[in-house]
């Protein structure tokens, strides 16, 4: 799994013009990709690493200031532009593979006490945020 994490002030994420997520800072936007060999635990260990990473003002975690994440799925995190001019994208896991692990992330957060905000899968998401810093991570498990 791969996460694109934003440190940010405020974040929405809108499908069809109607907003289906967003949170008010400080807070995370976070970006969720997925690959073939993902796991559950794969997904567990993410939530954790996401509730308890120290990139917030102060070097504080959500954890620490009850923070809210907005996660939204991004196959395109697993994008491969090496060769020629246009990506590929086999090394995203399909939509099948893909959705129940983005909503175990979710789940695993929502486990451990965090306020979650989501996209909605396989949609035409447009995000919107205030990023803070700006302040961006890439995390990998």
């Amino acid at each position: 799994m791969r996460a694109v994490v934003q440190r940010v002030t405020e974040a929405q994420v809108t499908v069809d013009g109607e907003t289906v997520g967003s949170i008010l800072g400080p807070g995370l936007c976070v970006l969720v990709g997925v690959t073939h060999d993902d796991t559950p635990e794969k997904a567990a260990q993410l939530a954790r690493k996401l509730w308890s990473v120290r990139i917030l003002e102060g070097e504080k975690s959500c954890s620490d200031l009850s923070a809210p994440l907005l996660v939204i799925s991004q196959f395109t995190l697993y994008g491969d532009a090496r060769k020629g001019r246009r990506p590929t994208w086999n090394g995203a896991a399909p939509g099948p593979v893909a959705e129940p692990l983005v909503d175990e992330v979710v789940a695993q957060l929502r486990a451990l006490g965090a306020t979650v905000a989501t996209g909605r899968f396989g949609a035409d998401m447009k995000v919107s945020l205030v990023n803070d810093g700006p302040f961006t991570v890439l995390l990998e498990m």
